[in-house]
């Protein structure tokens, strides 16, 4: 029986942290966190492995534009101040 007792994210989950991503078949994608890992185009739904951190200057590349997956706020301006 394995040791290793981890499930590896699959298809559809939301990426928890910025990386470079292998899935099963050797496909490589730099995901952020908050992003939903892809499906494969030709086998479908598949396991996902971290296998690098992004360098520095890929970092700022992949954080200039957060808002398509960065939630609203949820405050009210009361307009009282």
């Amino acid at each position: 029986m394995a040791n290793d007792k981890s499930m590896p994210p699959a298809s559809g989950e939301e990426v928890e942290t910025d990386g470079i991503y292998a899935n099963e078949w050797g496909r490589e994608e730099t995901l952020k966190r908050g992003d939903e890992f892809p499906y494969d185009k030709t086998m479908g739904q598949t396991e996902w492995e971290l296998v690098s951190l992004p360098l520095e200057s890929q970092e700022e590349e992949m954080h200039k534009n957060t808002k398509n997956n960065t939630k609203p706020r949820l405050h009210i301006d009361r307009g009282d101040k």
